[in-house]
């Protein structure tokens, strides 16, 4: 238990560094207070993503077995989720782009369908104003983002065909170059030297229809050059820090800045491996698991599983966080302390990338939204400072860009 001296907000932050979230000051009521103030401000979460067969009968929206569901949005005090149109690289051919295009449809589809499905409880956010009217009507509602500007090919007016299904914000690349910029991740490094000839076209006519221009995933060049470019606020939609985990797809303090003198915003992301880095010997323990188990790739690779191996699959995963135990809560809140250190408290999010590889340890799934909410609170955070952490940057950087 931590003495009552720490009440004194530097100390709670240099102890927070290291203590579990479980650990709380005697007599703490952060989650109460957090609990009261989800009624009042609104929460945004920039990255969830599904699989192709979401709002089916396999997957449903409200109570499938995922860390994204309306009840446990709900459950979690969290308001407003950007479902994603997330489509994989493959090989930049003509029938590539078309199937590209095809499977981003697919996906911009399960999201309308799921708002028919539940009309009663969500609602297509596609502006700022649909947000604030959810949130004053008791629902919650269903922002769309894409990732990957793969899904555009060559074509450039599909940004405006894309923005017109309701996508408000586009990472320019994923995990590998397209033909719009470099990767963060490209194994074979770097195509462009950052935005290509198009990529700039691209920036330009996201400015033109309103799209938001995200600039997580993509290299450091690009990431400069895009900021730079653009004449609206941007975002990065689901990026830490490298001061607290130095891998490609976090922030430094120069992109931090780039990002606060452009007026965008910077969602830190509780993905583990972007929030705190594993030891050697827990990723190896990991790669066996995967690899015993016939789970292949990243982002939704789980979905091949039946339910009983998903279920075995997370209890030999927890035992091996137990050997090695991931990040907390209270890790994924030192990046949010560092980017607003830098950045300033008008450029800083929150973001989970929840079904895509996200989830900490108290902060699981979208129904402990909350614990995030009450370690801002033990740190001193103001409420004026959280409302612009969970919703209010994005919501003024997403007002600026409309159209």
């Amino acid at each position: 238990m931590r003495p009552l001296v720490l009440l004194c907000l530097a100390a709670i932050a240099a102890c927070a560094r290291s203590a579990p979230i479980s650990t709380t000051l005697a007599g703490d009521d952060a989650l109460e207070r957090a609990r009261a103030m989800h009624t009042r401000i609104i929460t945004i979460d920039t990255h969830d993503d599904i699989p192709f067969n979401f709002a089916t009968p396999e997957v449903d929206p409200l109570n499938a077995d995922r860390q994204v569901n309306l009840e446990k949005m709900k459950a979690g005090g969290l308001d407003v989720g950007f479902f994603i149109v997330f489509v994989g690289q493959s090989p930049r051919t003509a029938e590539s782009y078309e199937k590209a295009k095809a499977d981003a449809r697919t996906k911009f589809d399960a999201i309308h369908r799921m708002v028919r499905m539940y009309p009663d409880r969500v609602l297509l956010a596609t502006s700022p104003d649909d947000v604030e009217r959810a949130k004053r009507e008791g629902k919650l509602a269903a922002a769309i983002g894409i990732e990957n500007g793969f899904v555009i090919g060559k074509e450039l007016p599909l940004v405006q065909e894309y923005h017109r299904l309701g996508a408000r914000y586009m990472t320019l690349a994923h995990g590998a170059n397209n033909d719009i910029c470099d990767s963060s991740t490209d194994p074979s490094g770097p195509e462009h030297s950052g935005l290509s000839a198009f990529g700039r076209d691209v920036v330009r006519e996201m400015n033109r229809v309103g799209m938001m221009v995200d600039i997580s995933h993509v290299s450091r060049d690009c990431m400069m050059q895009a900021t730079a470019l653009s004449t609206l606020p941007v975002i990065a939609s689901h990026s830490s820090t490298k001061a607290f985990a130095d891998v490609p797809r976090n922030l430094d303090d120069e992109q931090l800045r780039a990002i606060r003198r452009n007026g965008g915003v910077a969602q830190m992301v509780a993905l583990a491996g972007y929030v705190k880095v594993d030891p050697p010997a827990k990723r190896a323990a990991i790669d066996t698991l995967r690899q015993s188990m016939g789970v292949r790739g990243g982002r939704g690779a789980l979905a091949s599983l039946t339910p009983d191996q998903r279920a075995e699959y997370r209890r030999r995963l927890d035992a091996i966080d137990a050997r090695w135990p991931g990040p907390n809560v209270a890790d994924f809140v030192n990046h949010i302390d560092h980017a607003v250190k830098i950045a300033g408290i008008d450029h800083v999010g929150i973001s989970s990338d929840f079904d895509g590889g996200g989830g900490i340890t108290g902060w699981r799934d979208a129904s402990e939204t909350m614990n995030v909410t009450a370690e801002l609170i033990r740190r001193g955070y103001s409420e004026a400072d959280i409302r612009k952490l969970w919703g209010g940057n994005v919501l003024r950087v997403w007002r600026a860009n409309g159209r």
